[in-house]
């Protein structure tokens, strides 16, 4: 027992340092080399320097003071662009040299809110752990924000796919607005000067949110072959749940990834949440349908889209009578006893008084409020006693003809199918039109939207880089000054005092059921082998156990032979028995019971000493 109750102890504390070890996480260095590999620095801030003796008295009291455990400083390193790209931007310059900032109005709205005069800035964010990475940054609320830029060269769908990504940061939260990106298509008279909403794109990708709408665009402007007009097309809406992604105030990778069969990905922090086909996948569709219904075409006066009709043979039975009521008074009823004929349910107030102010005149006559009559309170009822109404078993109501199968129906008119006029097929939405710019046209009641790194390429590999470069550089950083999961519980039960009763539920009591389970149990009994440590021989368990078998079987065959041979002995001495007197056999019968108990106990003394001899520990004694 003592030896298992140890047992369980062990196993306990194990588990409760596996849950420690689990819930500090992994090494934030471990976090960092992975990510960023050789182009990271982590500096150790420990001084192992000792100068004075000031110096050392400071160690001697920060060695008092409990350890806290290191943050790994990231050192920033801006991403640089490697391979083939036609748009790079991670504003580390500090400045908008290269962005054009909306000096144009909004058509259609009221002067104070047209004009585009949202500010945007270039700075670190708030709570940044990268001190030196700066970003653009949406600085003002409930305005009309517009700034754009150039791209190194057109970028033009050939055989290639585009990957567009940047990152997108909502650090005091979103109530409603936006953070998407168009890429503006490449037309003779594009003017980054009066970038309006208006403006012609060609994508449009991003997050977007009000209320508890949480939206991830991807809208393609696609154009008819046939008209020469343009149409948005609308990506489903994606299965994941978006909504972490604009609450946790943490930087966000979006990435979009356009392929040449026409497939696309749509990825947050490198997850695929969002993934299709342009001819299947978008609303509405790209092709139009071969055939539509003729607008001319108009339904007959004689279509019948009757199923059921009435029965023109049905007849009305002679005794159905319309005119019964459905219920009748109940012949069978009786009045109560006690029942008060005479009084009313209600009465007079006899305690109202009419007021002082009155006015007959004005008011009129003035009665008394009527209240419940006491008298009809002990009493089954009072006023004129009725009868109580039943269903009247002759009502049948208004009869009408049974409903059949109407012979004419022609079923639910539709008008025909025709040609579609206006119907193309385009087997390639992939190439679509060229874009030279890249621009945010923003409404925003939130302020402080960082955006960084924008990057838009045709090779896959080029945009991880970039990515691991620039977002993962910041994952890594957020990552080391995130606290441990056992810090992050305690402070969500101090905000949330009810979450002390699941960590209860979901830790304390499945330790205390493997205590329970390890440490209780039934205990053995020492007949089944435990013997008490002596200098005395001890039996074997299991030639105990099968003499004790051979013992149990020799005493049922002794027990079966005697009645054997009391069964045999009267039929063989049937005939002189009856020729004996009662007196004599009596006492034949006396002996003879005697002489078979006398045979019984032999019998039995024969076995005692046959289980002695054979008995190991009798064997030890008799060799010693």
């Amino acid at each position: 027992m003592a030896q298992t109750l140890r047992l369980c102890v062990v196993a306990v504390l194990a588990l409760a340092l596996i849950s420690l070890s689990q819930a500090q996480g992994p090494s934030e260095e471990d976090l960092v080399e992975d990510i960023m590999g050789d182009e990271m620095d982590v500096e150790d801030d420990l001084d192992l320097g000792i100068a004075g003796d000031e110096e050392e008295e400071e160690e001697a009291a920060k060695e008092a003071e409990p350890a806290a455990p290191l943050i790994p400083k990231v050192t920033y390193k801006a991403p640089e662009p490697m391979g083939e790209h036609f748009f790079a931007e991670s504003f580390d310059r500090g400045t908008l040299d290269s962005w054009v900032l909306s000096k144009a109005k909004k058509e259609d709205i009221d002067e104070d809110i047209a004009k585009y005069d949202g500010q945007w800035s270039v700075e670190d964010m708030k709570d940044s752990k990268l001190p030196g990475d700066k970003g653009l940054v949406l600085k003002s609320r409930a305005k009309h924000h517009a700034i754009s830029a150039q791209l190194l060269r057109p970028f033009i769908f050939d055989s290639k796919p585009l990957i567009l990504q940047y990152e997108v940061n909502f650090q005091t939260g979103i109530d409603c607005g936006g953070a998407y990106i168009k890429l503006l298509t490449q037309t003779p008279d594009l003017d980054l000067d009066q970038f309006v909403d208006k403006t012609p794109y060609t994508i449009m990708f991003g997050p977007d949110k009000c209320g508890e709408d949480y939206k991830l665009h991807l809208i393609f402007r696609h154009k008819n072959p046939k008209t020469g007009e343009y149409e948005e097309k609308h990506a489903k809406k994606p299965d994941a749940d978006l909504r972490t992604y604009y609450t946790d105030k943490k930087t966000h990778l979006y990435t979009l990834v356009l392929n040449p069969d026409n497939s696309f990905e749509v990825l947050v922090d490198q997850t695929v949440v969002n993934s299709g086909n342009l001819l299947t996948d978008m609303t509405p569709a790209v092709n139009p349908a071969a055939e539509i219904e003729d607008p001319e075409d108009s339904k007959p006066e004689d279509w019948d889209e009757m199923p059921k009709i009435q029965d023109p043979a049905a007849v009305k039975p002679e005794d159905w009578d319309e005119d019964a009521p459905a219920q009748i008074p109940d012949e069978a009823a009786v009045k109560p006893d006690g029942w008060l004929d005479d009084e009313p349910d209600y009465i007079s107030d006899p305690e109202a008084v009419k007021p002082e102010d009155w006015d007959e005149d004005m008011d009129g006559e003035w009665e008394a409020p009527q209240v419940p009559n006491p008298a009809c309170e002990a009493a089954p009822g009072c006023g004129a006693w009725q009868r109580p109404n039943v269903d009247n078993p002759s009502y049948k109501g208004k009869w009408k003809p049974a409903m059949i199968d109407n012979p004419n129906y022609q079923g639910v008119w539709k008008p025909r199918k025709v040609a579609n006029p206006d119907f193309f097929e385009d087997l390639h939405p992939f190439r679509m039109s060229p874009f030279s710019a890249v621009g945010l046209e923003l409404w925003s009641m939130s302020s402080d939207i960082f955006f960084d790194n924008f990057f838009i390429t045709n090779e896959r590999h080029t945009a991880d880089r970039w990515a691991t470069d620039g977002w993962g550089l910041k994952k890594a950083a957020e990552g080391a000054a995130e606290p441990g999961l056992a810090t992050q519980m305690l402070t969500a039960a101090e905000e949330r005092p009810w979450l002390w009763v699941v960590y209860v539920l979901t830790v304390a009591l499945p330790l205390v059921l493997i205590v329970v389970f390890c440490c209780t149990g039934k205990k053995k009994s020492p007949d089944a082998g435990e013997y008490k440590k002596t200098d005395e021989p001890q039996p074997d368990v299991k030639e105990e156990e099968a003499a004790a078998a051979e013992e149990e079987e020799e005493e049922e065959e002794a027990a079966v032979a005697p009645k054997e041979q009391q069964e045999s002995a009267p039929a063989a001495d049937k005939k002189s028995d009856a020729e004996d007197s009662p007196a004599e056999k009596g006492e034949e019968e006396e002996e003879e019971e005697e002489e078979a108990q006398d045979e019984n106990d032999a019998s039995a003394e024969t076995l005692e000493d046959d289980v002695l001899r054979r008995s190991p520990r009798n064997r030890r004694v008799r060799k010693e």
